[in-house]
């Protein structure tokens, strides 16, 4: 070498540098592709790799090959293909084929697996093809090269490598690239469905809406008609009775409060079916101390008897809107039905509060007139558990051994939404005219659950015939490969 050509740099990349270089730059891919790995999949191909190592080199203490150097090397060099299959498939294809003609038989039952599991990974198939056919050629030329000493057994060499290349290369390549086919045929499916499920969900709500709509419609002509017409009566009856009957004033200015009030909530009502979402059920602030203190007083005026109110909701208890519209709306149910079947009777309302929820039990004793009552339809009371039952709560009502009623709830703090409620079973309690609920601080244990609605099909359950089909054909196609690797086994260790 002349003193100028020594002189001339050396190209990045090339040289001893630059190998370094690539060797570190290499390894520092392969860690980060660790690192990014899950702990289960690196076990499982660490697991992977320790049986292909016991599988080629065990049987080597049992039965000494003729090289049991090149036996040890070849049974190494499985296991590092086996480790590169994932990452590097289209090396782990080319540098499988020297163990086709290898000293270690042992380590030919790994080949065809390595094979099958790295051309999945290639795509499109046809690379995967030219890739195991340039290992075929690969492997005749290896066949040709150790067979120019010994021409005699070169035609017997071939026809055996050929052998072996159509079972352990071809076969499992086949099969490989029909399951590799599927994957991407299996992902499109998956998202269609996933396309279909979220369509079907804009339509159901798109139709919930539009009933809602419906019926806030049809609630706006007759009922706020009706309401309409009673409050403006009773203004016209309110000032009839201060002139004719002033001991009927009061009575008569509550029937007028009371219709103004029933055509706030209409529009309270009216304004939740046309929102969207239920779940921001804001608006006036009920189910406070002072909105329970009034209903109480109200039910005091109306003549249903001494109603006594005890209200222990500690302050560091948050109770969220949706709790607090529940706890008035089972207080009010339970006074409203008080006043309907048992008037006059001595009524109790307990709202206790711990860190774990909120208990509400409206309790009434037996009424001044009995018999007085027909019965009711038990509509409010199914309503009430429904409402609860969507915020997690428990509902129950009965009647008492000593002839009273009682209604109670249990309500949870913090308002848990639908969302979360679909994942798991809804607790309820009894139907309406069971045994009362205990009074203890969580949902009681006696109760019926409801399970949630149904999850909607996966991508995999509609793609179960063409997953079986795949399958099943490259079961069938590598069963060749099976029965040619246990004639080999079975001849080595009889050997």
């Amino acid at each position: 070498m002349t003193e100028e050509e020594q002189q001339l740099p050396v190209p990045p990349g090339h040289g001893p540098s630059g190998a370094a270089r690539r060797l570190r730059r290499e390894a520092a891919e392969i860690s980060a592709a660790l690192r990014a790995t899950p702990r289960r999949t690196v076990l499982a191909e660490a697991l992977v790799c320790a049986l292909t190592a016991a599988f080629g080199l065990i049987p080597l203490l049992l039965i000494p090959p003729d090289r049991p150097v090149l036996a040890v090397l070849e049974a190494l060099w499985a296991v590092l293909l086996v480790a590169a299959r994932r990452g590097r498939p289209v090396a782990a294809v080319l540098c499988a084929f020297p163990l086709v003609m290898g000293a270690n038989v042992w380590v030919l039952a790994v080949v065809p697996l390595i094979v099958l599991s790295a051309t999945r990974r290639i795509a499109p198939p046809r690379r995967a093809w030219r890739i195991v056919g340039v290992a075929c050629a690969a492997l005749a030329g290896l066949t040709v090269a150790a067979g120019l000493f010994r021409w005699e057994t070169l035609p017997m060499k071939l026809a055996e490598n050929a052998v072996s290349a159509v079972l352990l290369l071809l076969l499992p390549t086949l099969a490989g690239t029909m399951l590799g086919r599927r994957r991407p045929m299996v992902d499109l499916l998956r998202e269609r469905n996933s396309y279909l499920e979220q369509t079907r969900t804009l339509t159901d709500a798109a139709a919930r809406l539009e009933e809602r709509t419906r019926i806030a419609r049809e609630m706006h002509d007759l009922l706020g008609h009706r309401l309409s017409l009673i409050s403006v009566h009773a203004g016209a009856l309110e000032l009839a009775a201060a002139r004719q009957a002033p001991p009927l004033v009061g009575q008569v200015e509550l029937l007028r409060t009371t219709a103004g009030t029933a055509m706030d909530e209409l529009r309270e009502i009216l304004g939740v079916l046309r929102r969207t979402d239920l779940s921001d059920d804001t608006g006036t602030d009920r189910g406070t101390y002072e909105d329970i203190t009034a209903l109480v007083a109200q039910s005091r005026q109306t003549g249903g008897g001494p109603v006594e109110l005890v209200w222990s909701v500690p302050d560091t208890v948050e109770v969220g809107a949706r709790v607090r519209q529940a706890i008035h709306r089972v207080v009010r149910e339970g006074l409203t039905n008080v006043l309907k079947h048992a008037s006059g009777a001595p009524t109790l309302v307990e709202v206790r509060g711990t860190d774990a929820g909120i208990e509400v039990d409206v309790t009434n004793g037996v009424p001044r007139l009995p018999g007085d009552s027909q019965g009711g339809t038990r509509s409010g009371l199914a309503g009430l558990q429904e409402r609860i039952s969507l915020l997690d709560g428990a509902f129950g009502a009965g009647a008492l051994p000593d002839g009273g009623f009682r209604v109670t709830a249990w309500l949870p703090s913090h308002t848990i939404s639908t969302e979360a409620a679909r994942h798991g079973p809804v607790p309820t309690a009894s139907e309406p005219g069971a045994a009362p609920l205990p009074h203890v601080p969580r949902p009681p244990s006696g109760g019926t659950w409801r399970p949630g609605p149904s999850s909607p099909l996966s991508a995999e359950t509609l793609t179960w015939p063409r997953v079986l089909g795949a399958g099943c054909t490259a079961v069938v196609v590598v069963l060749p490969t099976a029965g040619f690797l246990i004639v080999l086994l079975v001849l080595a260790a009889l050997r």
